[in-house]
């Protein structure tokens, strides 16, 4: 039995995401699913939090019949360890997938294998294509599966992302602040 890892933002899941599963699917007989800043919410560039991004990816990928496992990975901010902490955070794999050039450097240095794909595409189906249509309520629903858009509406999505980015000259939260400062 061969596992896969692969890891993302998912801010949201979009097709771009479910295409790269479903040929990764084609290679291994369970695949984690890692949840890549999994500590960071409320912002522009990371809106949604780890259990909603798990209920996203859950719910998308049901429809493949394969065991997947979600699981959040929080940043670390120390390159040099970050494979042993995704390691202590994840179940055992063989293969992980990406086509970030220092995630792939990373799992090198560490000797795992790392495959990589053709990005499905990629000008098109991108979290910040997706979070820039939700703020100014372009059509986003067709840049993501059906069960995604559902646990979006679920969560008020849109709502919030079009909140935290509607911000005046005296109040930067939307830009990925910290709001305590």
């Amino acid at each position: 039995m061969t596992r896969g890892f692969y890891i993302g933002r998912f801010q949201p899941y979009h097709e771009g995401h479910h295409a790269m599963v479903d040929r990764i699917r084609e290679d291994v007989d369970e695949l984690v699913v890692g949840i890549g800043s999994a500590d960071q919410s409320h912002t522009v560039r990371n809106p949604f939090t780890a259990g909603e991004r798990i209920m996203m990816i859950t719910k998308a990928l049901a429809e493949f019949e394969m065991t997947t496992y979600a699981v959040p990975i929080e940043d670390l901010n120390r390159n040099s360890v970050w494979v042993s902490h995704v390691q202590s955070m994840s179940p055992r794999f063989e293969v992980a997938y990406s086509n970030n050039p220092l995630v792939v450097r990373l799992f090198e240095e560490a000797d795992i294998e790392v495959r990589q794909s053709p990005m499905f595409h990629r000008d098109e189906f991108e979290g910040t294509e997706v979070r820039e249509r939700m703020a100014v309520g372009d059509d986003w629903e067709s840049l993501v599966p059906p069960t995604v858009a559902e646990v979006l509406a679920e969560i008020e999505g849109v709502e919030r992302i079009q909140r935290i980015t509607d911000t005046d000259a005296n109040d930067a939260v939307g830009d990925g602040e910290n709001p305590s400062e």
